[in-house]
């Protein structure tokens, strides 16, 4: 008889959904604002898909960008009713809030000056930045939040690939969370950015996983993540804060 001595690893996965998470904390469900969702159907569909996937709860985070999507606390809001209405009517057995995403740039300083933020789970506020250069401003604009009392989080840092692991280590030296895009671990978004995803999570500097949802394409990359044993092993394996907000 001939022994294996050495056996491969399973890939199948240990969890079967994101209910280890609990909550879903960057997503674009709010229609009709930014380029996330076009209508409050494709927002109920994407949100029965998330509850299908084991999320218990959803924090959608419209874009604030004054150069592409100018909106404010108001519009956002206004439209979240809208959503909140629908989600009631169809007796959707989920929680549901809302806040923003939003760009590091000069005029989000005076945000930060006027108080004038949308932020969940207490004093948690999601920023992203440029894809391209990072802010000159953004230890700046990180500092102005955490002197007022805001706990902020970076968006998707694995797509700031002109970074390098230990800037990341800086930011979150300097008081910053990190939220990594589910999707990225699929090489959704290319190499690079799945490459950079794995060596922040095994660096351990990866705080929270968020989907960014945005259309219901990005439910079915998904879909597909929650049947790969590699990516669920991995989730399972690793802490986030995902279920205390």
């Amino acid at each position: 008889m001939i022994f294996q001595l050495f056996k491969k690893k399973s890939s199948r996965p240990i969890i079967s959904d994101f209910s280890i998470l609990g909550a879903d904390m960057h997503s674009h469900l709010v229609p009709g604002i930014d380029d996330g969702s076009k209508s409050v159907e494709m927002s109920l569909d994407m949100i029965r898909g998330l509850m299908a996937l084991g999320y218990q709860k959803i924090i959608t985070t419209p874009h604030i960008r004054p150069d592409y999507f100018p909106n404010t606390t108001e519009t956002i809001m206004t439209g979240f009713g809208e959503l909140q209405k629908a989600v009631e009517k169809e007796k959707l057995d989920i929680e549901l809030e809302c806040a923003a995403e939003y760009f590091v740039d000069y005029e989000f300083r005076e945000k930060i000056d006027n108080e004038d933020l949308l932020t969940f789970s207490g004093n948690h506020i999601l920023i992203e930045i440029s894809t391209f250069s990072p802010p000159p401003n953004l230890y700046e604009s990180i500092f102005q939040l955490k002197i007022k009392g805001y706990q902020p989080i970076v968006a998707h840092p694995e797509r700031y690939t002109y970074y390098q692991v230990d800037e990341f280590r800086k930011l979150k030296d300097f008081g910053c969370l990190l939220q990594v895009n589910t999707m990225s671990l699929t090489g959704h978004y290319g190499k690079p950015i799945k490459e950079l995803a794995q060596k922040l999570l095994k660096a351990d500097l990866v705080d929270l996983l968020g989907t960014d949802m945005h259309h219901p394409g990005h439910l079915e990359v998904l879909q597909k993540a929650s049947k790969d044993g590699k990516i669920m092993n991995l989730i399972a394996n690793k802490e986030f804060r995902n279920a205390t907000l």
